[in-house]
């Protein structure tokens, strides 16, 4: 039966981390719920100084994707947990992609949410993607594409709306109000 709250989220994934052939000590693992992220599927968090270490997932990835899906995302944070309790760090790096390949995690985990904003050059094929009200996104005219350098315009991308400057921002933020 898969979870359906946050709290049987959060017990099914530590029951789940206890059968992951991974040596991780998971009694100086916390295990948390976020509401509020848009992007990440999980994140591991380490405290330096307790030797903690904190796995939060998303519960709105967990519901886009569903538990047979998820359990790679736990497996990809549990990885995390391993690096930062052997070595003090973790990234997505040659030690990262190797030990995950052997518990089949993904490297990356896939985003479960459509970016609300689109970059996109003027000049080249360069784009990306915006789930936030970034610098760049607020003040698009002190930034430059990614690739070739040339300026940029955002694109809201639900609506259509462009626009190439902090002014060009605020217009579109009062004309989309609620739609934002």
């Amino acid at each position: 039966m898969e979870p359906e709250t946050r709290e049987e989220l959060l017990s099914a994934a530590e029951r789940y981390a206890e059968t992951v052939p991974i040596a991780v000590d998971l009694d100086a693992v916390e295990w948390e719920c976020s509401d509020r992220a848009v992007r990440r599927a999980g994140a591991c968090l380490y405290d330096r100084r307790a030797a903690r270490v904190t796995i939060r997932l998303t519960w709105d990835a967990y519901r886009s994707f569903g538990w047979d899906e998820f359990t790679g995302t736990i497996r990809h944070e549990l990885v995390h947990a391993w690096e930062f309790q052997r070595f003090g760090e973790s990234g997505h790096g040659p030690r990262f992609a190797e030990k995950a390949r052997e518990l089949d995690a993904p490297r990356h985990c896939r985003s479960f949410a459509d970016a609300r904003l689109r970059l996109v050059c003027s000049s080249c094929d360069w784009d990306a993607r915006r789930f936030r009200a970034s610098k760049a996104v607020k003040r698009p005219e002190r930034r430059r594409c990614g690739n070739c350098g040339a300026r940029y315009r955002v694109e809201h991308v639900e609506s259509g709306r462009r626009w190439r400057t902090h002014a060009g921002y605020l217009v579109a933020r009062r004309k989309l109000g609620n739609d934002w």
